[in-house]
């Protein structure tokens, strides 16, 4: 994907980058066993891209409205220590973490895709949707990435970033 100069200098200045959980990083979909346990699918070229990110040093997070035990698992496994669940005040847990890490407003980037999330999107720095997102957050987000929810689309962020802060791909020691 071809970003223009301004999205490339935005996300030059990023140090946290924060996922939405259910339809950014997965699709959306909610999956039972028989017995009732849910099921969850990640895609592993998004990780990777997460897992560089957290390798180079960026922050990254996730906020996400649903609590899911495969979602701790998930993240831990890509090196992501700031993991909130069951967050529906997701504005409130974005003032805290940037409070807690000490980063402005101008240093997030932030991948949502249903109106929940649009008070950080209006926030930060750096507002991205994916593809398949509502109508609303696609129309107020500062970039739209090609990728639909758990196709990829964390992928693109993770790839702007690192093409922005001109960091090269170390496949040492990272995970999928």
């Amino acid at each position: 994907m071809l970003f223009s100069e301004e999205i490339l200098q935005l996300a030059a200045k990023i140090k946290l980058v924060i996922f939405d959980v259910d339809g950014v990083l997965t699709d959306g979909g909610l999956y039972f066993t028989d017995d009732g346990r849910e099921i969850k699918k990640f895609n592993v070229k998004d990780g990777l891209g997460i897992s560089i990110l957290v390798k180079k040093g960026i922050e990254v997070a996730v906020i996400t409205g649903r609590n899911s035990v495969i979602v701790a698992d998930r993240m831990k496994s890509l090196g992501v220590n700031h993991v909130y669940q069951g967050r529906m005040n997701k504005l409130e847990t974005y003032e805290n973490l940037k409070m807690a890490l000490h980063i402005t407003d101008e240093e997030v980037a932030f991948v949502g895709d249903d109106v929940i999330d649009l008070p950080v999107m209006n926030r930060c720095a750096l507002s991205a949707a994916v593809a398949d997102a509502h109508d609303e957050v696609l129309a107020k987000a500062r970039l739209v990435l090609s990728k639909n929810g758990g196709m990829g689309a964390a992928r693109e962020l993770c790839d702007l970033i690192m093409q922005a802060k001109g960091i090269v791909h170390d496949f040492s020691s990272v995970k999928q």
